[in-house]
């Protein structure tokens, strides 16, 4: 497994497919046009989560706006892009989300689900799941693994849905991924080496 860190070794350009990460939490992908465009959207349970997110698709050149759910949470979402159908056509089976065979997030789609749904408990580090997309848990648990992130699954009355990662070394790989607490965000919610 390769344990270069999201930080190190002169990483990769943020690309359009990280924001695979806001799909690997509650966000949605929608197709538009025969598959000629496509729109991302995440609604998230704070404003600061949505201004890191909105800086996270500014840096991927992706013009998004924030708006609010009906009710009345802020609102992530991206315009309708040519450049989004290949990642919204690998996330959604017909008009279901769906995690991609093989998908294993690198730092940068891990950054980017900690910023939409991710937080500090006193038992490790939460990563939020989609509620509404409970067939994609087990597989995103599998994709964790596949960066070696072992995880518990988090239900409802425990705060979830969500996968728990604990232990130090665990957090602290999770750490490396993710990297430094980006600017705007608040701290317990992006996991940091303790």
């Amino acid at each position: 497994m390769d344990q270069l860190s999201f930080y190190s070794a002169e990483a990769r350009r943020a690309d359009v497919a990280d924001l695979a990460g806001m799909l690997c939490g509650p966000g949605q992908a929608v197709g538009f046009g025969r598959g000629t465009a496509a729109r991302l959207s995440v609604v998230v349970d704070a404003e600061w989560r949505a201004r890191c997110l909105l800086a996270a698709c500014s840096e991927r050149g992706v013009q998004a706006e924030l708006g609010r759910s009906d009710e009345g949470r802020p609102l992530v979402r991206t315009a309708f892009r040519s450049d989004l159908t290949g990642l919204a056509a690998h996330w959604l089976r017909g008009a279901v989300k769906s995690v991609p065979p093989g998908f294993v997030p690198d730092g940068w789609a891990l950054r980017i689900w900690a910023l939409a749904a991710g937080s500090a408990d006193h038992n490790g580090y939460r990563l939020g799941l989609d509620p509404h997309a409970p067939d994609t848990h087990e597989p995103l648990a599998e994709a964790l693994r596949g960066c070696g992130l072992l995880t518990k699954a988090v239900g409802v009355r425990a705060g979830g849905p969500a996968l728990r990662v604990s232990g130090r070394k665990r957090l602290a790989r999770l750490a490396e991924l993710v990297g430094p607490l980006p600017d705007g965000a608040i701290e317990g919610m992006i996991p940091l080496v303790s």
